[in-house]
């Protein structure tokens, strides 16, 4: 199974394309938040699955929670923004919530940093961002690969500029 995560979006649906065009056969996107009406766009014009949630910028915005558990794969996957955990300065909080909600894949967004790490069995993932990227290293996206029995594998992708 093929999952494409995308997260601070912001408006940039050129962006959105391109990560679709780059990311090949996906069976659905999560949208780590920010913007909610960027996951209506992919969820329309690529009539795509789409789980997304609501991030800082999507505050008085109806038609997303703060939260979503997904499962895919034999795998439970914790999908927020991360900003009501703090995880600017620490992804600790959020960790701890993955675990509470039984998950072993925790997605989050807002750093506009791309984050991959394995912490005590648990899969903490940020794919950075798809407009304003804080890294230095372009905007991003991720492709994660999940198969029952198997490591989930993890593709880090870089729009062309």
């Amino acid at each position: 199974m093929r999952i494409g995560i995308i997260s601070d979006s912001h408006g940039n649906t050129n962006a959105i394309d391109q990560a679709v065009k780059a990311a090949g056969e996906i069976d659905f996107w999560l949208h780590a938040g920010d913007l909610i009406n960027d996951a209506e766009y992919l969820r329309m014009a690529y009539d795509a699955e789409v789980v997304n949630v609501a991030g800082n910028c999507d505050w008085g915005h109806h038609g997303a929670e703060d939260e979503e558990l997904v499962t895919a794969a034999g795998s439970k996957i914790f999908l927020t923004h991360g900003h009501l955990y703090g995880v600017k300065s620490n992804p600790a909080n959020f960790l701890l919530a993955v675990r509470e909600k039984g998950a072993n894949i925790g997605v989050f967004g807002h750093t506009h940093v791309a984050f991959i790490k394995k912490i005590n069995g648990i899969l903490l993932i940020n794919p950075g961002s798809l407009s304003y990227p804080r890294d230095g290293k372009g905007q991003s996206f991720m492709v994660l690969e999940l198969a029952e029995g198997k490591e989930p594998e993890i593709y880090h992708y870089h729009l062309q500029k």
